[in-house]
């Protein structure tokens, strides 16, 4: 996998797994293999991105909550997790750890999602901070990106 890069996606800001985690960068799970983060060691190091090939979760790998479970026991409350339109229930655990790490939680609003079933389902499990349309994220996302200091991640 460490092979793996941005040619793939044609962009220089788009990386794949099998490297620390930089700011500023987009990654995307290859498909059938879940994506983690690990604290990384030594801890200096900084936070890092693995693969597995663990069984689906919620018959889905890569799994949202995989993602979403390992990214709150790293970040704690420095992490933001977003649940958009999808067809079952991943992701709802993986919103609710990060919620429980005190990190900050958002839901797409169900009526303006092409499936809401993964929305309600993580709705359901536990109470977001944010339920915001797709218009509404961006904006969030962008004033967020706005105001964060460069070299945080």
């Amino acid at each position: 996998m460490q092979g793996w890069s941005s040619r793939a996606s044609g962009r220089d800001d788009v990386r794949f797994a099998m490297e620390p985690v930089t700011p500023g960068t987009v990654y995307f799970a290859p498909p059938n293999y879940h994506l983690l983060v690990d604290a990384g060691l030594p801890v200096d190091a900084g936070p890092q991105l693995a693969l597995s090939t663990d069984d689906p979760v919620n018959h889905s790998r890569p799994s949202i909550d995989v993602l979403f479970d390992s990214a709150a026991e790293v970040y704690r409350e420095h992490l933001l997790g977003i649940i958009l339109t999808g067809a079952n229930e991943d992701g709802a655990a993986g919103l609710a750890a990060v919620h429980d790490a005190g990190g900050l939680t958002v839901a797409q609003a169900p009526g303006t999602a092409q499936s809401s079933a993964m929305i309600l389902s993580a709705l359901e499990r536990r109470p977001v901070d944010l339920v915001l349309d797709l218009e509404g994220i961006a904006k969030l996302l962008n004033g967020m990106c706005a105001s964060e200091p460069r070299g945080r991640t």
